[in-house]
């Protein structure tokens, strides 16, 4: 009796269970009908007769204050293509990757992957729907291996499925099928810049990602290591791979693209094949005006030494020695360029030079004086002016006003200040001198310049260097992260500044930038000087070994 009970529940139980089935492949016809019709009507809606993989329609987003950061774009990209997108700083490219990333929610539009609307869309949904980002910062724990790096973030696995060999095995055949070693048990921490970043790109193919998204891939790597970014980014388009490439310089856009949008102003301008494409053009469409895209750097003679570096060396906190014995001088009417990829000791260079570091050995020489011991304020009276490499940390005091930004390096000074007491109509019309003078794009002196754009706090830095009247200026990335008209604004006034003969220190992990401007070039490795040599005839590719660490000859 009980058996036939048993017999009947079981029976009961296969036929609820087949009727669940059932139920659930029919819910699954109807969503995808749903989806279908969905996607039909989003295509009507916008005007969009093709399939492509992805389709984005009328996309718009506003932020608080009326800046529509994003404004109606429509953007189509077929499987496998790899598509440029260029652009000004504010003209919407990051607002929109973060929108397909899924970062932020668009106030309207419609997006279509793959046939599929993406809706509710958040990082872990862009994650399962394939869509991988690579941030120019990469995204990695210094202190983690390759393996661990590779399968943080990712949700908790069947315990039994997940062995480290079996995840080993995975990412050895992702690094032949792209061409992407890696050491799984290295450490991030003892990694070069281009090594780091092929661990992002098999992080992020690990996840199955089938469109990628590349901001600013180039900005750290030397020219060897971005051909073999090229190559590699060609391999992965050619499996079927859809890749949107983020990037200012012109150059590279034109070599690894198949077409190019370009966004001003958060609309789309225009899209072009790349085989159409010239410098020129793109650029006119980026800006909306004419670019000088080479500047003239003509030559003149040598005056005397500015700035003489001997023997200068430096420690981090920790111990660890990072400027070894490094000489070098300056002279006026010159431009000196440093090179090398980020880490070799470029950045301690110019906290050294700064006074923001102390020197553990050697000596500075400004104008014949010694100022290797002095404070900052010091080195300011004796004639250094100073770019920082990150304008907002070191540059400025976002939360301060225009004005009182342009007159901290003086303030204490008459007229600024008289009998101690600070003249607030003298600092205002300073401002507004120096707002007109070097181009600064602000409603007023007044606002705080954390509601600039990264352009135009770099010109009211470069401004408030210039108002020192400086024999030696010192200018470290000076156009990072810029676009095209705000780095020819910058580049024009660093070669004004040769003109007037003073001397310049160019130090900059682009390499453009290192031979449009400079007179000769220096390349850092691993704290030292190892190459300088006169900016005529630089062999690019001879630059791109040295900066490696490779002896040339």
């Amino acid at each position: 009796m009980i058996n036939l009970v048993i017999s009947g529940l079981t029976m009961a139980g296969r036929k609820l269970k087949a009727r669940n089935i059932c139920r659930e492949k029919q819910l699954d016809k109807m969503l995808e009908r749903i989806n279908k019709n969905e996607v039909m009507n989003t295509y009507r809606k916008y005007g969009t007769s093709s399939m492509a993989y992805l389709e984005i329609c009328e996309v718009t987003k506003r932020f608080p204050g009326g800046v529509v950061a994003v404004d109606h774009i429509s953007l189509s990209v077929e499987k496998g293509e790899i598509r440029a997108i260029l652009g000004e700083n504010g003209a919407g490219k990051t607002t929109l990757m973060n929108i397909l990333y899924g970062l932020y929610q668009p106030d309207e539009g419609r997006m279509i992957l793959d046939g599929e609307v993406v809706q509710e869309h958040t990082p872990q949904k862009a994650l399962s729907l394939g869509i991988g980002m690579i941030h120019q910062n990469f995204m990695l724990v210094e202190a983690f291996t390759v393996l661990e790096n590779i399968l943080v973030g990712l949700p908790p696995p069947q315990p039994l499925l997940l062995t480290s060999a079996r995840v080993e095995k995975r990412i050895r055949e992702l690094s032949r099928k792209y061409n992407l070693p890696v050491d799984c048990q290295a450490r991030i921490s003892d990694l070069s810049v281009g090594e780091q970043q092929r661990v992002e790109i098999v992080k992020t193919l690990y996840r199955d990602a089938q469109l990628i998204i590349l901001d600013e891939p180039t900005a750290v790597l030397t020219p060897q290591e971005v051909e073999v970014l090229f190559k590699v980014l060609k391999e992965m388009a050619a499996q079927g791979k859809t890749i949107l490439f983020i990037s200012h310089k012109l150059k590279e856009v034109c070599s690894i693209s198949d077409r190019i949008t370009v966004l001003r102003a958060g609309k789309v301008i225009g899209t072009i094949p790349t085989s159409e494409a010239t410098y020129r053009k793109l650029a006119d469409m980026m800006v909306g005006k004419e670019v000088i895209l080479k500047l003239e750097r003509p030559p003149r003679p040598s005056g005397k030494i500015v700035l003489k570096v001997s023997e200068l060396s430096a420690r981090k906190s920790s111990g660890i020695e990072v400027l070894k014995g490094v000489s070098f001088m300056v002279r006026e009417g010159e431009i000196l360029g440093v090179a090398g990829v980020s880490g070799n000791g470029q950045l301690e260079l110019a906290e050294v030079l700064a006074g923001l570091i102390p020197a553990t050995r050697g000596k500075i020489i400004l104008s014949g004086k010694d100022i290797t011991g002095s404070l900052p304020r010091g080195k300011i009276d004796a004639g250094l002016a100073y770019i920082p490499g990150d304008r907002l940390r070191w540059g400025c005091i976002p939360d301060f006003s225009v004005a009182n930004n342009l007159v901290l390096k003086s303030f204490w000074k008459n007229p600024f200040t008289v009998h101690g007491l600070l003249q607030p109509q003298k600092i205002a019309g300073s401002a507004q001198r120096l707002i007109r003078e070097f181009d600064i794009r602000t409603p007023s002196s007044k606002v705080e310049v954390k509601k600039l754009s990264g352009g135009n706090i770099q010109k009211m830095i470069l401004a408030r260097e210039m108002s020192l009247g400086p024999s030696m200026l010192l200018a470290a990335q000076p156009s990072r992260g810029l676009d095209i008209a705000a780095t020819e604004y910058i580049w024009q006034r660093l070669l004004q500044t040769r003109e007037e003969k003073r001397g310049v220190l160019l130090i900059s992990e682009d390499l453009e930038e290192i031979l449009t401007l400079s007179d000769r070039i220096m390349v850092m490795y691993e704290g030292r000087i190892i190459k300088e040599m006169p900016n005529e005839n630089v062999d690019i590719n001879q630059l791109g070994l040295l900066m490696a660490g490779a002896k040339t000859g």
